[in-house]
């Protein structure tokens, strides 16, 4: 394998990658593997774009197979090609927090768990992001959209507790972003609750925040969508706009 050669094109992993990664011949030794992916997420820590990728090649830990292998390389030939990318933490950022959150309805073909993922940043650079599969299995779009709004705001009420520690006084709503209306509705209408009792706890832990004047809901374009990047593989345009946005930065580019 050609490790040095080519760009990185878009995300590191792309889906119609991950729903091959099944199949194919045990790796002979399924040690190296390890050992690779698990150098790999500790970049996770300050390469948000590596999130979807190392969520899908973590999943394959115990028996990995030749394409998982591929995979990874695949990882580290975008490493290779984007060493000097990284957060960019801008100095005149406000100190104002939001939350975006996504989730991919069902993206497990194994378990047909849907996939959470969400990022918060202060003002435009990121600062806690994640993605991880949802421990029950979602019966609609809309549970799955909402059980991801659940654990942003878990994110968000902690980030208000260490500011409080830290003596920073935050008093305005913090902003959660989702694409989901149907999800949106569900946190803003306490109508819609007797449809949605199996999720109910969630309903009323988000509903109770936004009474509280602790997080504000904002509907948002699935296009503008920026967890969408650590829920699905992403195309080369798609995949480079929203690391713009995300206020990650390549400081060997040219300017």
């Amino acid at each position: 394998m050609g490790l040095l050669a080519c760009k990185p094109a878009g995300s590191p992993i792309d889906q119609h990658h991950q729903l091959s990664l099944a199949k194919g011949a045990l790796l002979a030794d399924p040690e190296v593997y390890r050992r690779l992916v698990g150098r790999l997420v500790y970049l996770a820590a300050t390469r948000p774009d590596l999130t979807y990728a190392i969520h899908v090649l973590s999943q394959f830990m115990q028996s990995p197979r030749e394409e998982h292998w591929l995979a990874a390389l695949k990882v580290v030939r975008y490493l290779k090609g984007t060493i000097g990318q990284g957060i960019l933490l801008r100095a005149e950022s406000s100190m104002h927090f939001s939350g975006w959150c996504d989730s991919d309805y069902a993206a497990c073909p194994l378990t047909r768990r849907s996939l959470t993922s969400y990022i918060v940043q202060c003002g435009s650079s990121p600062i806690v992001w994640k993605t991880r599969k949802q421990d029950t299995v979602s019966r609609s779009t809309a549970e799955a959209e909402y059980r991801a709004m659940t654990e942003v705001t878990c994110e968000l009420r902690w980030m208000k507790g260490i500011l409080s520690e830290m003596g920073v006084d935050h008093a305005e709503p913090m902003m959660l972003l989702c694409d989901s209306k149907p999800a949106l509705h569900i946190a803003a209408n306490l109508v819609f609750h007797e449809r949605t009792k199996h999720v109910e706890i969630d309903c009323h832990f988000i509903r109770d925040d936004i009474v509280c004047g602790l997080i504000k809901t904002k509907h948002v374009d699935t296009k503008e969508q920026l967890a969408d990047i650590f829920t699905k593989g992403l195309g080369k345009k798609e995949f480079d706009a929203f690391l713009l946005k995300l206020g990650i930065a390549n400081l060997y580019a040219p300017t």
